[in-house]
């Protein structure tokens, strides 16, 4: 009733609805983001401008330079008089200053596998294949698990087709590690599991240390199965920097992962042992490291040990990564709230099987960005091995420079460094984001 005499008392009702129309062009798709965020004043339009025409002047004048390049000379004067000519020539107009990319044309081989014998490029391209499907099936969860009996055989494959030798010494080595799951598997029932843990760490280092280097020998001797042997020496570039970067990654990991449960133990020598390790390495710089590993440490060595200075670079940069790995994890650890522990205890599981099952995944799961951050800055710091004469690809620049035919060309050789180490982190950084959104990461 109300209604019907509102309609009587006004002069016309519509009775259908205004058909759709377009917004007005200037307040809706590009126009309208680009009136909002480059033109929305005065100033802010004058801004974009020259913004834009620096942006014009860069990109045209780096383009040329690396489009542009000259790949076919044997030195940089070469590549100058390549220049000159095509100029005089009138290809090129005149003032045009182009790469030298010849130079990774000629030294790409060193830039990549160092010293590394030419005919045996094989194997640390075979070794890089064999540890990516090592890593496979714990990188991704659709590849089949029984590759998991492959990835524990991978690192010791890895290191026989790099260094090559005897096969003994690599399968001896892998038996230490049987060792120390025997121990764990046979000792808690008898020591307990406590000392079994301690006697698993102890047992495989006396046997790496004092029956491996012999028992190889002699089986080898026996039976000498192996390929050509190569020195540390001849390793460099950037296989140099894998082999650190990813034997750093591998083994800082769980050795980080155990620094962060010794740190937060009621145990007070594993507490104090683990607060120490990780405030001392963190508190010293990683070259100083590196230092200590090349000079101080032969002081401390029996007079005629041959300690090889690769091995104690990645061991000394192990350490470094994995006092930061630990409290990285250990931040992780601490943002789990108590109820989970307790919940853990409650349903009657020991130490290890709710760290295993309930906590560490957790952990982990929150702990991913800082991980994977850990692990860039790792592979980056690979680069420091310079300062103690290990050829990496800086150092191979810097060799290549001090060359007659090289002298004087720089950022042709840095622009290749960068991009492949920009390809390697950045390549992380999306594995890393993709963990995170298979994971969920932002709900729990």
């Amino acid at each position: 009733m109300a209604s019907d005499t509102h309609a009587q008392t006004v002069a016309y009702v519509r009775d259908t609805m205004i058909p759709e129309a377009e917004p007005p062009a200037m307040e809706s798709g590009a126009i309208k983001w680009l009136r909002e965020n480059l033109f929305s004043s005065t100033l802010n339009a004058v801004l974009t401008v020259l913004s834009i025409l620096a942006i014009y002047w860069a990109v045209t004048h780096t383009v040329e330079w690396l489009v542009f390049g000259i790949w076919d000379a044997g030195s940089l004067s070469e590549c100058r008089e390549i220049r000159d000519m095509r100029i005089a020539e009138g290809i090129w107009p005149e003032g045009r200053n182009v790469a030298c990319w010849a130079v990774l044309s000629d030294r790409w081989n060193q830039l990549l596998f160092g010293f590394y014998p030419q005919d045996l490029y094989w194997r640390p391209v075979a070794a890089l294949v064999v540890f990516f499907i090592g890593v496979a099936p714990i990188l991704f969860d659709s590849v089949p698990r029984k590759l998991f009996y492959f990835t524990a055989l991978a690192p010791f494959i890895c290191y026989w087709l790099l260094w090559g030798g005897t096969i003994w010494g690599p399968i001896f080595v892998a038996l230490g590690f049987v060792l120390a799951w025997a121990v764990i598997r046979f000792g808690q029932g008898i020591v307990g599991p406590l000392a079994a843990t301690i006697a698993a760490f102890v047992v495989p280092i006396l046997y790496w240390i004092f029956v491996v280097g012999p028992l190889a020998g002699a089986v080898g001797a026996v039976a000498p199965i192996g390929i050509e042997f190569v020195e540390s020496n001849d390793f460099g570039g950037f296989m140099l920097a894998f082999i650190i970067g990813i034997t750093g990654i591998v083994m800082s990991f769980p050795l980080g992962i155990l620094l962060a449960l010794g740190r937060q133990s009621d145990l007070f020598i594993i507490n104090k042992t683990c607060v120490i390790f990780i405030e001392v390495i963190r508190g010293v710089p990683l070259i100083v490291w590196l230092f200590t590993a090349s000079l101080l440490l032969n002081y401390f060595l029996p007079p005629g040990t041959n300690f090889d200075l690769l091995l104690r670079v990645i061991i000394m940069v192990t350490f470094f990564a994995s006092a930061y790995m630990a409290e990285v994890i250990r931040g992780g650890l601490a943002a789990l709230p108590r109820g989970q522990y307790e919940g853990a205890d409650s349903l009657g599981l020991d130490y290890w099987q709710s760290m295993q099952l309930i906590i560490l995944p957790q952990a982990l799961k929150i702990s991913i960005p800082g991980i994977v951050n850990t692990f860039i800055g790792l592979f980056k710091d690979t680069t420091l091995v310079v300062f103690v004469g290990l050829s990496d690809p800086i150092g191979f620049t810097n060799l290549i420079r001090a060359t007659t035919d090289w002298n004087g060309i720089y950022w042709e050789l840095f622009i290749f460094v960068g991009a492949l180490f920009f390809v390697c982190c950045f390549a992380m950084s999306r594995y890393s984001q993709y963990l995170e959104r298979k994971l969920a990461t932002d709900r729990r």
